[in-house]
């Protein structure tokens, strides 16, 4: 049985009551985990070359995303303190156990003093090793994302959680993911490095359903992570990646199939040789660059010095 992550992100929209709706949604479906983001808007990073962006000769070399547009629209959907505590009793009181992706190293403590002992990190955040070593330190278990991650990042990560418990996600840095793109061989090489594997799904809800989620499921994913909403699709920045309350049921009841029941689908996915694709791509220009944006979106604010997650400087 493999487990199942319904992803909320930013699909609440910052409003708590549609963050109360979703945990009880989330369970009812019989999902095991319920997932948030922990991040401030304040520690959004102005950084220049993503203030215009940059193109020349057709090519882009860095996405336009200006600072100010960005925190004023991260800026209502972030979650207080006391929303975070709210979403875990909320969680224990529906039977859905809470998860956080953690997004910078200055939040750490906080999170580790709630009373959950799993958190999720971003594949953004695959190569910041210092992150990796404080979250290990706190944490019982640890499900990292390797989206847009090199093969030595991966590595290197995986040597830093040696006799520790972490999950390795397979994810692809496109939103929403082509079902051709998807790769899913390469959780046979995250395999070298943990019995845990598992994959981050943000192919298209509405064009593609469930293929992606259960082809990797056939392929042998002990964990699958997926945006999940109940509110329109085009009402939350992650609704095209986002499963509805049905199609989550859906996906965990194939979560609990056993693989000759698994092959019955697979046999209906006329796509599903070409999700499986290779275990080393190469990241894809568009890859590239939402690496080059995401990768230090976020950062801690040390005595007035902006601190990214994998500088070896001492932050907690």
């Amino acid at each position: 049985m493999a487990r199942v992550i319904a992803d909320f992100g930013w699909n609440h929209r910052g409003d708590l009551e549609t963050l109360r709706e979703m945990v009880r949604a989330a369970a009812e479906a019989g999902a095991d985990y319920a997932a948030i983001h922990s991040v401030r808007a304040d520690d959004l990073v102005y950084r220049e070359r993503f203030e215009q962006g940059r193109v020349e000769k057709g090519r882009v070399f860095a996405i336009k995303r200006p600072y100010r547009e960005e925190y004023l629209r991260l800026k209502p959907l972030a979650l207080s303190d006391e929303a975070h505590s709210l979403f875990i009793d909320e969680c224990r009181s529906a039977g859905i156990k809470p998860l956080a992706t953690v997004y910078t190293r200055a939040r750490i403590p906080f999170l580790a003093g709630l009373p959950w002992r799993e958190v999720m990190v971003s594949g953004y955040d695959c190569a910041s090793y210092p992150m990796i070593r404080e979250l290990a330190e706190r944490f019982e278990h640890l499900f990292l994302s390797t989206e847009a991650a090199y093969d030595d990042e991966i590595e290197r990560a995986a040597k830093i959680l040696k006799g520790r418990s972490f999950t390795l996600l397979h994810a692809v840095a496109l939103y929403p993911t082509p079902l051709e793109r998807l790769n899913l061989s390469r959780m046979g090489y995250l395999r070298k490095f943990t019995r845990s594997v598992g994959f981050s799904d943000r192919s298209s809800a509405e064009r593609d359903g469930l293929k992606a989620s259960i082809a990797a499921l056939y392929l042998g994913a002990e964990v699958i992570q997926r945006p999940f909403t109940i509110l329109d699709r085009a009402l939350t920045l992650e609704g095209p990646m986002s499963v509805d309350p049905a199609q989550l049921r859906e996906l965990v009841a194939c979560s609990r199939m056993k693989r000759e029941e698994l092959e019955e689908l697979i046999r209906g996915i006329p796509e599903f040789e070409a999700m499986k694709g290779t275990k080393h791509p190469e990241l894809s220009p568009e890859e590239l660059l939402n690496r080059d944006y995401h990768r230090g979106r976020f950062a801690s604010r040390v005595r007035g010095m902006v601190v990214f997650n994998w500088e070896e400087k001492k932050v907690i």
